[in-house]
């Protein structure tokens, strides 16, 4: 949970935002004076944003990505010890959400990521301090990425170099592109295409996901790997 008023109406214990800016500022400080590669996986707060925009300033080979949880929810979703929501990391305030837009729209965070971290039923069904942190992620990650083009929050290409042209570059994969003579990893979506996330509609053996009952707008309709269809709406 994430430290702050709402942790403390909740009897909760809070992780404060210095717990991910100090060991990112060491990070940072290490990579600048080795040289090294350096990738932050998933920020969460204005402070780490910023602390990545210094140091990509310095010159330094840092990248970073946000989970889209941290994109689409805050620390008030969490309501009434809804283990769904415990996460890691935590989600934060509404103006460190909002931080996390502006990250993306101006570089500083290179990739969304999907967080996919299913959890067994039993480790949730638990108090909230003891339950499993993590949710599912990849059926939700188009559609959750895509409210923020909606919104007109985030542009379409922007949203498509976070989620694949960029992963694909900093992994070293041939994927990414639509270059000729290049691997033919496609998906067809329909932006526009309304669905509710429910629990029966879900693929994934686990069902612990942070978008039950969300309405999304945008669907995936046909999965293409190396040319070949592997999935089909």
């Amino acid at each position: 949970m994430n430290e702050g008023l709402y942790a403390s109406w909740l009897g909760l214990a809070g992780i404060p935002r210095e717990a991910e800016s100090i060991p990112l500022e060491r990070d940072l400080a290490l990579a600048r004076l080795t040289g090294g590669a350096y990738h932050a996986a998933k920020i969460s707060t204005a402070m780490a944003a910023n602390a990545v925009t210094r140091a990509k300033a310095d010159g330094a080979n840092v990248t970073a990505g946000v989970s889209i949880h941290n994109l689409s929810l805050n620390e008030n979703d969490v309501g009434e010890y809804r283990t769904f929501f415990r996460l890691t990391p935590p989600l934060r305030a509404e103006e460190d959400r909002l931080a996390m837009i502006e990250a993306v729209k101006d570089g500083t965070v290179d990739i969304i990521v999907s967080s996919h971290d299913p959890q067994d039923v039993d480790t949730k069904r638990l108090p909230f301090a003891d339950a499993a942190a993590g949710a599912i992620g990849l059926e939700t990650l188009l559609g959750a990425a895509l409210r923020l083009y909606h919104n007109g929050d985030v542009t379409l290409l922007r949203l498509v170099e976070t989620l694949s042209t960029a992963p694909a570059r900093l992994l070293g994969l041939p994927g990414g592109t639509l270059k000729p003579g290049a691997i033919a990893d496609l998906a067809l979506v329909d932006l526009d295409e309304p669905w509710i996330v429910s629990e029966s509609g879900i693929r994934s053996r686990s069902k612990n996901t942070c978008f039950e009952g969300a309405r999304l707008q945008g669907k995936v309709l046909q999965t293409m790997m190396a040319g070949r269809t592997v999935f089909s709406a």
